[in-house]
């Protein structure tokens, strides 16, 4: 594969993201290949590749032995994330022996969607509210999360999440302590240029992307969410109670 400038990216910075992806993905765990061959393969010059290679090592990607090479540095397991119909983030990371953690990185209040009403059982254009938030292990981003509340049943919902720095407590403070996830949708998709930012990835990272609908004690839609994992550093299991599915099409 070669890298050609494109959209005014420096062709280090391509090779550099190349190289990134090809770690993530695990095509390269081991020994570099040489500065000559990596030339080669990118058609650039070593002085090239070189600085390429440097950044990858700012990063803590990659790290030089003298005398040896190049070396990929060995990443942690990756994080075991069950998902069951009352997974909780925190309790998942701090079980993985993780320190949790998130910021809110949006927030919007917009009148619901046909396809969001429908999962909610509501008229289209109903008031809704979209959180958009970051989650993170030890502090490295792990999880973007695109999360919708009807209003009228969640108010106050994004002054709760800011106090509480949780969804489960913020909806705790709210009247909502008991709930359950009913169902989630599992697909495999490739880091869209906003979630790469946010997730510290290259564009076209591989990514597990979930949906999933979580629901009040009495059965009635509480919370609808897409999220959005960073593959190369969680595993997720599926451990979801009764027989409740996801519509077609969700």
């Amino acid at each position: 594969m070669t890298a050609h400038s494109s959209a005014g990216i420096a062709r280090w910075r391509q090779i550099a993201d190349h190289l990134r992806l090809d770690i993530a993905e695990g095509r390269l765990s081991d020994m570099l290949p040489s500065e000559a061959r990596l030339a080669e393969r990118f058609a650039v010059n070593r002085h090239t590749v070189r600085r390429a290679i440097a950044t990858l090592a700012e990063e803590g990607l990659l790290s030089a032995t003298r005398g040896r090479g190049t070396f990929v540095t060995p990443r942690p397991g990756r994080i075991i994330y069950p998902v069951g119909s009352s997974s909780r983030f925190s309790e998942n990371i701090g079980a993985a022996s993780r320190e949790p953690g998130g910021s809110m990185i949006g927030a919007v209040r917009e009148a619901a969607s046909a396809d969001v009403a429908g999962h909610f059982g509501c008229r289209t254009g109903v008031p809704l509210v979209r959180l958009e938030l970051l989650r993170v292990a030890d502090g490295a981003p792990l999880i973007v999360s695109t999360v919708w509340f009807e209003e009228a049943r969640v108010p106050g919902i994004v002054a709760a999440y800011a106090e509480a720095g949780s969804i489960t407590r913020a909806l705790a403070s709210l009247g909502h302590a008991d709930q359950r996830r009913l169902w989630t949708r599992v697909a495999a998709i490739a880091a869209e240029p906003g979630d790469a930012e946010h997730l510290g990835c290259p564009l076209a990272a591989p990514l597990i992307a979930t949906t999933s609908l979580t629901v009040t004690v009495a059965g009635e839609p509480l919370q609808y969410a897409r999220s959005r994992f960073l593959g190369s550093r969680v595993e997720l299991v599926f451990d979801h109670a009764g027989e409740a599915r996801p519509p077609e099409g969700s």
